[in-house]
């Protein structure tokens, strides 16, 4: 069995990206920079932007948080977009989500300019993914296709089951490991909430992607012998005997499923780093193409 260590592998794709920037500098050329909007003082969503912008002194770019308050309005937040929009120096930016309920994230996501639209929520650049075009994919699913790649996870012709159907993980991935290439090649079943007969359909599964967000969801009499697991779940657990009072649990069941994987992600240190490190790769592409 092989841990697909999403710590490891986002050090190196961020030492990767800091050698680029480094010769950006040399060469007197523009660094990205990368922007985040936050509204509201959500706990998880301010660290998580901390750690983007922490993540950017490291490679060396540039970064702007904005943050705005919880009563701000749809068109102040709409106003602020354009101005990112026209920023000449903002290469790529993101809104953090869950936004507050006065705004439509919807209408919010189709107001970013798609060639700064380095999270690629935008449905033109949703699009072009499912087209197979050259655009930005969304950081987790670009995350783990970037593990199976590295550790060179065989994807061709194999049975893959997505459990969840978000538009931010679950849809994404389905489309991504059905196109033509690697990592993709695969057959997909997409599964979710209202999917009869769950085990029967993952005991069949080679690879299996799972977003539910529900903890130990997935058991080990789910899954056979040999299978790749991709464990994106991310929920806080409460645990009297943990010192921060809770612990961070995946969907799958880690402790009896590794024992008949060949291949898993831990949670924490799986895809969760990933995701960080592929918004990086995305501002980068998002410079190259405006530069």
């Amino acid at each position: 069995m092989t841990i697909l260590d999403g710590r490891k592998v986002s050090n190196d794709i961020k030492n990767e990206i800091a050698e680029e920037v480094k010769k950006m500098k040399a060469l007197g050329e523009k660094v990205p920079h990368l922007a985040a909007i936050i509204v509201g003082n959500d706990g998880a969503s301010l660290t998580y932007v901390a750690s983007k912008v922490k993540a950017c002194e490291r490679v060396g770019f540039e970064s702007t948080m904005v943050r705005m308050s919880n009563t701000t309005s749809e068109i102040e937040l709409l106003d602020k977009i354009e101005e990112l929009n026209k920023n000449p120096e903002i290469d790529g930016f993101i809104i953090q989500l869950p936004l507050p309920k006065q705004i439509d994230t919807q209408k919010v996501l189709m107001a970013v300019d798609p060639d700064k639209d380095v999270d690629g929520f935008h449905p033109m650049n949703f699009g072009k993914m499912a087209l197979d075009m050259s655009t930005f994919i969304p950081a987790t699913p670009f995350g783990i296709l970037e593990l199976l790649d590295r550790y060179n996870v065989e994807t061709k012709g194999k049975h893959t089951v997505v459990i969840g159907r978000s538009h931010i993980v679950g849809r994404p991935m389905s489309i991504l490991m059905g196109r033509k290439g690697f990592p993709g090649n695969s057959t997909v079943t997409i599964t979710h909430s209202h999917t009869k007969n769950i085990t029967q359909i993952t005991s069949q599964a080679d690879i299996i992607i799972s977003a539910l967000g529900v903890p130990n969801f997935l058991k080990a009499e789910m899954v056979k012998d040999d299978v790749v697991i991709i464990d994106v779940g991310i929920t806080r657990v409460v645990d009297e005997t943990s010192p921060k009072g809770y612990v961070i649990t995946g969907d799958v069941d880690f402790e009896n499923v590794s024992k008949k994987a060949s291949f898993i992600t831990p949670v924490p240190g799986g895809v969760g780093p990933m995701t960080i490190a592929m918004l990086l790769k995305n501002t980068l592409l998002a410079r190259e193409l405006r530069h």
